[in-house]
């Protein structure tokens, strides 16, 4: 009697090798990127007190410069990162990267003037540019499209966790041994993390140059073992292992006289080195691209203003001390954000087969419900308020998988790392760059903070109505790109 021949799982519909490490080390690392974030909010009143003790008026729009200056740096220097991304080793990138910023957040904490503390901002900026490109990329090469969702959900989960992590960090640290001590406290874990990150291997990103030829893809490797168990496993195989030397293709774009036999669906393709000009006109008239990014835009804007200044607001509402509103508020974000995010990732990924523009609909969702929960914040009596701020810090981040989903699979691989640059440098300049200055102006000419006075209520209630409205408009953007994704996704399958 003949075996019964069971055929395995299309090599497409499963990870890739190493992706689990790879999910893992890349979420730590983002996790460490938010601590290093935060800190910065939760220590400001601080950082305000040590260098403009008598500067009453300007001092909070000084200090939320601060936030601006790593933004600027950030948005800046992305677009090269991912430039870089799409023709280096990404792990090489992401680990040089995690070394400079972390080495910079020490140097945070040893500035000696504002204008030192402002230059090792900029810095931290920099080092965070060439991770933030190349690390959803990675992830999104190494999982299968229905994956995605839920895969870059667990690795945005990083963003509440890490944050509220940052405030209680940056809280206790400030108090007991003072502010310097919460940048000089994540220093090591930072650098063991980019360490780390140099001993891995960049399976899916091959050399360009006119003398080297691109190896195998992954998948097709996977699917030539499958079908030829006596090959080694795919991720054993040099990079010629598929084609003999004199066989290869001599360009990733070769005929499809030399393409697999069994071509696998979203298999990315070998890095061409860099955008053209051709891709950016592309990646503009994609709608669901830009209506993702405008919508982020103004979420960005939103926790951007929201996280730097919420600590201030709270004292400023006698909401506790410094101490106490730091350590509250980071649970909330913990809590609520790390399950928004996980439930806005599964949500979106079980209705992307009943409704083709789920993520679009999914993040719409969350931040319209935003708007009137701000609103309402301004004006509860606590303890009240500290339940719409918990579900206002749900609704924001319950978009964080669905949005950026949408940016990968709208997007081919080719030239996805620069798409994904292109996109940190819009949402960025637009978005959060401007907030902590911006609100910091709207409330600065109060005295919040300073000699123990207490702030003019009305100037906050002001700046965070102006971030209630941005969410409405985001919302509504994301609304009307929900009609675009299906067909815009299919467009990126095609040209993969």
């Amino acid at each position: 009697m003949p075996a019964t021949i069971v055929n395995p799982p299309a090599p497409a519909d499963l990870p890739k090798p190493g992706a689990r490490s790879a999910l893992a080390l890349l979420l730590a690392i983002n996790l460490f990127n938010y601590i290093d974030r935060y800190v910065l909010a939760a220590v400001e009143p601080e950082i305000r007190k040590t260098f403009f003790a008598g500067d009453s008026e300007n001092a909070m729009a000084k200090t939320g410069l601060l936030a601006t200056a790593f933004l600027v740096a950030y948005m800046l220097t992305a677009p090269i990162f991912g430039w870089l991304a799409d023709r280096m080793s990404r792990w090489l990138l992401i680990g040089a990267a995690v070394l400079v910023w972390s080495l910079a957040t020490g140097a945070s904490g040893l500035a000696a003037t504002f204008a030192m503390l402002l230059f090792t901002r900029v810095l931290v900026g920099v080092g965070e540019a060439g991770y933030g490109p190349a690390a959803p990329t990675l992830i999104a090469d190494l999982y299968p499209l229905r994956r995605r969702g839920a895969v870059l959900a667990w690795f945005y989960a990083a963003i509440p966790v890490g944050s509220a992590l940052g405030y209680a960090l940056g809280g206790f640290l400030a108090l007991h041994f003072g502010w310097r001590w919460a940048f000089l406290g994540v220093v090591a874990p930072g650098l063991l993390l980019g360490v780390l990150c140099l001993f891995r291997r960049d399976q899916n990103r091959h050399a360009t140059g006119s003398h080297r030829r691109p190896g195998p893809q992954i998948g097709d490797l996977a699917i030539r073992h499958a079908d030829d168990p006596t090959l080694p496993p795919p991720g054993e195989q040099g990079g010629a292992a598929l084609f003999p030397a004199e066989q290869a293709p001599a360009h990733p774009r070769e005929s499809k006289a030399n393409a697999p036999i069994h071509p696998a669906p979203d298999v990315p393709a070998p890095a061409r080195g860099r955008l053209s000009l051709a891709d950016y006109r592309t990646l503009l008239s994609n709608p669901s691209y830009l209506l993702d990014t405008a919508g982020m835009t103004a979420l960005t804007f939103a926790i951007g203003g929201i996280s730097y200044w919420m600590p201030a607001y709270l004292v400023a509402r006698r909401a506790g001390d410094l101490a106490t509103v730091n350590m509250r508020f980071g649970a909330i974000v913990v809590v609520a954000g790390l399950a928004a995010t996980l439930a806005g990732g599964w949500i979106a990924d079980h209705l992307r087969d009943r409704l083709p523009g789920a993520y679009f609909l999914v993040s719409a969702a969350g931040l319209l419900a935003a708007c009137p929960l701000i609103v309402a914040m301004l004006y509860a009596p606590f303890p009240a308020a500290w339940w719409l701020i918990a579900a206002a810090v749900f609704c924001l981040f319950f978009n964080t998988g669905p949005s950026n989903t949408i940016l990968a699979n709208v997007t081919t691989p080719a030239i996805r790392a620069g798409a994904f640059a292109l996109n940190i440098l819009l949402i960025h300049a637009l978005g959060d760059a401007l907030a902590p200055a911006l609100l910091g102006h709207i409330v600065g000419p109060t005295r919040a903070l300073v000699a123990g006075q207490p702030t003019l209520i009305h100037h906050w209630n002001a700046a965070f109505a102006l971030v209630a409205a941005l969410t409405a408009i985001g919302g509504t953007l994301w609304l009307l790109g929900a009609r675009f994704l299906q067909s815009d996704t299919q467009k990126a399958s095609r040209t993969a």
